[in-house]
């Protein structure tokens, strides 16, 4: 396959270790691979980021800053963005340092069954890791134990995710088309360096504005649709106009504020432990 790794291929490949590699992932700081049959397949986008991770080791950068700052940057964001979210305790963020958990509790916390673990594995909410399950987003799980504990069934949040993303999908290529519709034409084979520069920048000029629009966008429909449904709600139950209106303030409030936050830990710029190992060699597959 061109351009794609398995695991020892790519530590070679990257100047590092299998095991600094699997280090990785469990910390969320290396998606993971495209799992073919039973082989994981790694690609270009893995060994850049393999190689920008250990420079930042290199540089004295502990995981949790790394974490957040290639969060950032995927997202477009800026260092005050990172920094103004505060952080928040829950159980499964106690599990994102552990980065593992038992099919056992998943099943007795969110009532999971063969198909919910399957379609999680397949949004990438959690990865096989032997015989447990590496969690890839704390925050989704701890809002499904909520909605499963009140007697709502996580594969109706499973779902909806299916068809957002679908839908997020159509969303991402009409952005990218932006840049596509100039640039792909029967000139495409005869570009020279310049416009794919121009092109390249364009891109990263797109992505984060993106962003922000769907963000804003998904936001705002959100808090009107909260609020329509409070007011039909306070229909069969009688609720005062003023007692709707503040159910309604407190919950766009809530999702305003939810919005500011940064998905995951603080920076960490203190002392850690939380150090691969010396690269030796790959150790075996």
């Amino acid at each position: 396959m061109a351009n794609e790794y398995r695991i020892t291929d790519l530590a070679k490949a990257a100047d590092v270790s299998v095991r600094n590699i699997r280090v990785y992932q469990d910390r969320g700081l290396l998606p993971p691979p495209k799992i073919l049959g039973r082989t994981g397949w790694y690609s270009e986008e893995h060994l850049v980021r393999l190689k920008l991770i250990s420079g930042m080791l290199d540089r004295g950068y502990t995981f949790a800053t790394i974490s957040e700052l290639l969060h950032a940057a995927h997202h477009g964001m800026k260092v005050e963005q990172v920094l103004r979210g505060t952080p928040k305790s829950g159980r499964f963020r106690n599990f994102k340092r552990a980065a593992t958990i038992t099919i056992t509790e998943l099943r007795n916390s969110l009532g999971a069954s063969d198909r919910t673990i399957a379609l999680s594995q397949k949004l990438g909410l959690l990865t096989k890791d032997g015989a447990h399950y590496a969690i890839r987003n704390p925050e989704v799980l701890e809002g499904a134990e909520v909605l499963v504990k009140s007697g709502i069934e996580i594969d109706v949040l499973l779902d909806r995710w299916v068809r957002v993303q679908d839908d997020l999908a159509d969303v991402a290529k009409s952005f990218v088309s932006i840049i596509t519709d100039k640039y792909f034409n029967e000139n495409l084979p005869n570009l020279g360096d310049k416009a794919i520069k121009e092109m390249a920048e364009l891109i990263q000029t797109v992505r984060p504005m993106a962003h922000d629009i769907v963000e804003t966008t998904f936001r705002k429909a959100l808090d009107e649709q909260i609020s329509k449904a409070i007011g039909e709600a306070s229909t069969y139950f009688n609720a005062s106009p003023s007692a709707t209106r503040d159910a309604a303030e407190q919950a766009v409030e809530g999702q305003a504020v939810e919005g500011q936050a940064v998905e995951g830990q603080a920076v960490d710029d203190g002392p850690t432990d939380d150090k691969p190992e010396p690269d030796t060699g790959s150790a075996a597959e």
